[in-house]
């Protein structure tokens, strides 16, 4: 149902021009440009609402998993409102009921000896620890990612990224070491004694969705196991049920030293992330426990957003569910396919963590824009612009399959017939 336009038109302008003033000039001035100035107004379900009402987008980007249970997903908030007559952020130097049980459910969830969790407010704080508990546990500095992969802006998890992310704030180190994603050959020669671990996303989201090979996972693992280095997996997009299992490393038969969530993990309603490690890796913190602290990690309140998240993402028909809309997006997707066979060249996917593979680094962008213009919200992989992520919240209806697939007709179709013109060049 669209929103009811009770917002005026003054408003919108009102609130772009404070946006533009004391936020951020640039992203302003990059939406005008290319006429999508929209501004999140109602937002519920698969739908986002302009704040005047006069458009909508069916999310199709999910913010990397964020939306993964939907816009305001009810039973998370009705858990929000009852934990708000108990709860608030909590004291992070005190022992915590809801904190201790989420670590607990999560510890039910994981396989192996994944026991442990320590909680932060963001991907990026999650990473870094991950990457901090590396170092101390190996007592190694060097650490190894893959070009094109995504772990974050903060502090160290924006040194894994590649250069564009870490340059213009002087981050780049010669402790970081990056190879090319699915080359195991490269990995093995990376890994030298004094490399404390790898990071690797288990599908990376911003290269554009590339599976990796049967078993490569299992191959890396085995070689930092040899090298006396953890390895270290980012499911912070991949994972809560994305790919049709509740952990996306599932589908690899690999058991990692760490795992990294967020983004799903809050519910999209309250912030909160978890890094996941191995029991032996919690002698870390036995000599002095508050070698780490997060004010907000792990808030109690979002410890019981998150505690219903893993109630509602890890039942098996939920699961189930995610696998029957990822077939039938498949097969529509292929139709499209054969439609646009000159423009739209392949489909990257695993459960609803899919990737559109277009025709150049040119079309991603393009079809970004014609996209919004034809009402969906899909956004180009910033590693690899010639792939268009393509999120769907997992809880979606079937029935909406077909305007999506039918919108995303239109919008190749406009792609197209736009690819060839220069000043579209301008985009990115």
């Amino acid at each position: 149902m669209l929103f009811k336009k009770n917002k005026t038109s003054k408003e919108k302008k009102e609130t772009i021009n404070l946006f533009k003033d004391h936020v951020s000039s640039g992203k302003v001035a990059f939406y005008k440009k290319y006429h999508m100035d929209f501004v999140m107004g109602h937002r519920e379900g698969s739908w986002l609402y302009d704040i005047d009402g006069r458009k909508k987008l069916f999310n199709l980007h999910s913010n990397g998993g964020v939306f993964n249970l939907g816009h305001r997903n009810k039973e998370v908030i009705e858990v929000l409102k009852k934990s708000l007559q108990t709860y608030d952020i909590g004291n992070h130097h005190l022992i915590s009921k809801a904190r201790a049980e989420l670590a607990a459910q999560i510890a039910g969830l994981m396989p192996g000896e994944l026991d442990y969790t320590i909680f932060g407010v963001s991907g990026g704080e999650a990473i870094d620890l991950a990457l901090k508990v590396a170092r101390a546990y190996t007592k190694r500095k060097k650490i190894i990612s893959v070009y094109g992969g995504y772990h974050g802006h903060t502090g160290l998890s924006i040194q894994t990224g590649d250069a564009k992310y870490r340059t213009p704030f002087l981050f780049d180190s010669p402790d970081y070491i990056q190879v090319t994603y699915n080359d195991i050959e490269a990995m093995k020669a990376a890994l030298q004694k004094d490399v404390a671990c790898v990071i690797l996303e288990t599908i990376p989201a911003t290269l554009g969705m590339p599976l990796p090979k049967d078993d490569y996972l299992k191959k890396v693992k085995t070689a930092c196991e040899e090298n006396g280095s953890l390895f270290i997996l980012d499911e912070v997009q991949a994972g809560l049920g994305r790919t049709g299992k509740l952990w996306a490393f599932e589908h690899f038969d690999v058991i990692p030293d760490m795992v990294v969530l967020a983004k799903g993990l809050s519910g999209g309603i309250y912030p909160i992330s978890a890094t996941v490690i191995d029991k032996k890796l919690e002698t870390v913190f036995h000599e002095d426990p508050f070698i780490h602290i997060s004010t907000s990690g792990g808030s109690e309140l979002g410890a019981a957003v998150s505690s219903k998240v893993l109630e509602i993402t890890s039942k098996t028909e939920f699961l189930k569910r995610v696998n029957t809309l990822s077939d039938l997006f498949q097969k529509e997707l292929e139709k499209l396919q054969g439609k646009h066979s000159g423009f739209f060249k392949g489909i990257r996917r695993k459960g609803l963590m899919m990737g559109l593979e277009l025709k150049d680094e040119l079309a991603g962008p393009v079809l970004t824009k014609t996209a919004y213009d034809n009402d969906l919200l899909i956004i180009y992989a910033n590693n690899d612009k010639s792939i268009v992520q393509f999120l769907p919240p997992l809880i979606m209806d079937e029935k909406d399959v077909d305007f999506v697939i039918k919108q995303l007709d239109k919008a190749i179709k406009q792609a197209r017939l736009s690819h060839p013109i220069a000043k579209i060049k301008e985009f990115f």
